[in-house]
């Protein structure tokens, strides 16, 4: 049954789910799947089996809630087969909720309290809907010691039984939520006379099955933060319409009695009740929107192209406190550092610029990376007059984003990795660091620390940090990790390693010396059989002999991977290396390899794809970071100008990019392209340099707004 439901889901056939399923129960995990076992899964990739994942998980925990349900009901005895028909039939949590709610065991209501008072049998009657007078038969229930002192005390007890048994109609609940959801309005009306940056919300209202996901979290928020009252609006003839259709049976007297307690159900019970479900669940959705565009912001912003071979030169900017300088070789080790002090009118902007050259000339500088916080703009404008006076020189600069460099520095991590450096110099140096490689620094950065995306304070912490952990994890698996040089941080996230072993890894390197061949793996300590299965093939060692140990080709297809050169014509022990590989085995037949290999043909290809090109690293083939050796000012900017930039953050409504003036540019969806799209996402990706052209600028506000459309 799982399998057919998330083959149907994810438009896969049955034998793939059935496959994914066995790999996932067997304690796979979702990076080693995706690379190692293609054949299996019919070459999905890593984030659609993360999906698959959660999916069977919430699959799972369904099943659970339904088989409780069903244990509880047939407890109590009462069971039927028209309630197992429904919650075997049932899709989500909600109904099977539904379901269950007239035999939950429930705390004291009204109608529980008129039960106890003796007035069910009345109510029973009532609701048959016959000629009985309701009134007259009220008089045989009265009893004052009971406290039913008069014929309309007992009425009104049986309406409160009949209300809850009309609110615990599974059925009702659910046309009434469907109507609810298709024709019900959000709608806003601001608390206070300064609604604030809430200012559009104070009159809103917008159909529940159309209102996009920001605006929901922006409404939450709004009301969390007291300057709105937030509900749904519904049209109550409708939902009455719908009970009455259901529990209305005639025009007499007891059926006017059954239609207040309708009346009353669905004001009391019902209605409160769906519109919290209908918040929730546009919660949830929004929710579950926001964090997948988290989820891809942050996959772009790690995958971006590294900066390789060059001496970096990172400045971490301040006022008071001066611009802190780091200076790292081409493998991130710190050669330098200074303090300088050139923003403030008291500062000697001559001799930082001293400093500054002096640094650059003695350790050779290629690239300078200027952190894009406070004083960063007169930081690059010292820098770019540096560029200037040092003419002839190749160097060049970025202003890249030091999101959760400070979080970073003042962690224990940073305090082992530098415990001789105070926090602004640790961020100097990772500032520097993100520039040569983002993915091997921004790992030892909580994920959501690093700001890619809206209203990540507003997101279930747990539901966050999984996405986000899993975007880090596939990331680093696909790009593949030095063993010899990694960092703990960065080898936890390697397949089937974690911290633990990660901490072991880097103490049997300290205490053997680099590791020479992925055998040694297995005398790690912890690290078992299945880990070596699972971790293997992602960890790379440049200074073995063996070129296979350098590529992503899995040690349990060494022997295939050898066949294959011999096949060709290669000599592993003498080549280092195999260009033209895929042209020969084309021409001998991908397929007939395969077949004398005994392997299929998407793990054959990986393995000629990584043989052609030993240690290659996936980012490479991505457009490179746009370097700069001149400064623009927002004050500079003018309507219709052209400029190149670097998209910074994507959101619902547009994409935010950086031109290099200090405050990002907003790009409005419907400025994105010509034809329309549903999501940014569709066109743009983080890291991506793209063309923009001014609309307006407002200095004041610190506002500037964008275009992708070439003006006419």
């Amino acid at each position: 049954m799982e399998a057919k439901r998330l083959a149907e889901q994810f438009n896969i056939q049955i034998w793939q789910a059935e496959n994914v399923i066995d790999l996932i129960d067997e304690g796979n995990t979702i990076p080693f799947i995706a690379r190692y076992r293609k054949e299996k899964t019919g070459s999905l990739d890593d984030q659609i089996l993360r999906e698959f994942s959660e999916r069977l998980i919430f699959l799972r925990k369904l099943e659970e809630m339904r088989q409780k349900v069903l244990d509880a009901i047939e407890k109590q005895g009462n069971l039927t087969e028209e309630i197992s028909v429904a919650l075997e039939n049932a899709q989500t949590l909600t109904e099977i909720e539904d379901i269950y709610r007239p035999f939950r065991p429930k705390r004291k209501t009204r109608a529980s309290v008129a039960k106890e008072k003796g007035l069910e049998p009345l109510a029973e009657k009532i609701y048959l809907q016959t000629e009985l007078n309701p009134y007259e038969e009220a008089k045989n229930y009265i009893n004052q010691e009971k406290g039913v002192e008069t014929e309309e005390d007992a009425l009104q007890g049986a309406r409160d039984i009949i209300a809850e048994k009309i609110s615990d109609d599974a059925e009702v609940r659910k046309r009434i939520r469907y109507v609810c959801y298709h024709n019900g309005d959000v709608v806003s009306r601001s608390t206070k006379e300064d609604s604030g940056v809430y200012e559009m919300y104070k009159e809103f209202s917008e159909p529940v099955s159309k209102i996009a996901g920001h605006r929901v979290l922006a409404l939450n928020r709004g009301e969390k933060e007291e300057f709105l009252k937030v509900s749904v609006d519904f049209n109550e003839q409708k939902a009455l319409n719908i009970i009455k259709s259901i529990h209305i049976l005639g025009e007499n007297l007891c059926s006017k009695q059954v239609l207040i307690a309708a009346e009353d159900a669905y004001k009391r019970l019902i209605f409160p009740a769906i519109e919290r479900e209908i918040r929730n669940e546009l919660t949830e959705k929004a929710t579950e929107s926001a964090i997948k565009v988290f989820g891809v912001n942050l996959r772009q912003l790690l995958m971006q192209p590294p900066i390789k071979n060059k001496i970096t030169l990172g400045l971490d900017p301040g006022y008071r406190t001066g611009c802190k300088v780091a200076v790292v070789d081409e493998t991130g080790k710190v050669l330098d550092t200074s303090v300088i002090y050139a923003t403030l009118p008291n500062h000697d902007k001559e001799k930082a610029k001293t400093i500054l050259k002096e640094l650059i000339l003695k350790h050779k500088v290629n690239v300078i990376a200027i952190g894009n916080g406070t004083a960063s703009h007169e930081t690059e404008v010292l820098v770019a007059d540096i560029l200037g006076e040092m003419k002839g020189s190749d160097l060049s600069y970025m202003v890249v984003s030091e999101a959760g460099a400070s979080v970073y520095s003042a962690s224990p991590l940073a305090a082992k990795e530098f415990p001789d450096y105070d926090v602004s110099l640790r961020s100097a140096v990772s500032i520097a660091r993100r520039l040569q490689d983002p993915l091997a620094e921004l790992v030892k950065i909580e994920p959501k620390a690093i700001g890619v995306g809206q209203y990540q304070h507003d997101m279930p912490p747990a539901q966050l940090d999984n996405t986000l952990e899993g975007v880090v994890e596939d990331c680093v698996n696909n790009v593949g990790v030095d063993v010899n040089t990694a960092s703990p941080r960065l080898l936890s996230f390697v397949a089937g390693i974690g911290e633990t072993l990660a901490k072991n890894i880097v103490a049997y390197r300290e205490e053997n010396g680099k590791f020479t061949s992925r055998a040694q793996f297995k005398k790690i300590q912890k690290l078992g059989p299945k880990a070596f299965e699972q971790c293997a093939g992602f960890l790379r060692i440049a200074e073995s002999k063996n070129v296979l140990e350098n590529t992503a080709v899995h040690p349990e297809s060494y022997e295939a991977a050898q066949s294959l050169l011999e096949i060709c014509g290669y000599d592993i022990k003498k080549d280092k290396e195999f260009k033209g590989l895929y042209e020969k085995a084309e021409n001998i037949g991908i397929k007939n390899i395969a077949q004398k290999l005994q392997m299929g043909e998407p793990t054959l290809l990986d393995i000629i794809k990584e043989l052609e090109k030993p240690g290659r690293d996936i980012r490479d083939e991505l457009p490179p970071p746009m370097l700069k050796r001149e400064v623009l000012g927002m004050e500079d900017l003018k309507p219709g100008m052209e400029i190149k930039g670097t998209v910074r953050n994507i959101i619902d409504f547009g994409a935010f990019v950086d031109i290099g003036v200090h405050q990002d540019g907003l790009v409005h969806i419907s400025q994105i392209t010509d034809r329309y799209i549903k999501h940014p996402m569709e066109v743009l990706k983080v890291g991506q340099v793209v063309t923009v052209w001014v609309i307006s600028v407002d200095v004041n506000k610190k506002r500037i707004a964008l275009t992708m459309k070439k003006p006419v």
